[in-house]
C-alpha cells in the first residue's frame, strides 16, 4: 500500500509543479489524477463494444475465440 502511496504522492507533486494552470486547477488535477487510467480503460470497453455493433463480422471473430478459451480452460 505505500508503493501505491507513493505513486500517487509523485504524480500529485508533478501535477502540481509542472501543470500550467490556475492554482485552483492544479490542486484539482492533483487530487484527482489517478481517475485517468479508469477512464482511459472505460473508453476503450464502450469503443469495443460499439466496434462489436458496427462489425458484426468482429463481433463473430470474438465470440469464438472467446468461446474457444472458455472450452479450453473448463476441459
Amino acid at each position: 500500500m505505500r508503493i501505491w502511496w507513493g505513486i500517487y504522492a509523485a504524480g500529485a507533486l508533478v501535477a502540481l509543479w509542472r501543470t500550467d494552470a490556475a492554482w485552483p486547477t492544479r490542486i484539482a488535477l492533483a487530487l484527482l489524477w489517478p481517475i485517468g487510467p479508469l477512464a482511459l480503460l472505460v473508453t476503450v470497453v464502450v469503443l469495443l463494444g460499439a466496434s462489436l455493433i458496427a462489425f458484426p463480422l468482429v463481433a463473430g471473430v470474438i465470440a469464438a475465440v472467446g468461446a474457444a478459451a472458455m472450452w479450453w480452460l473448463m476441459r
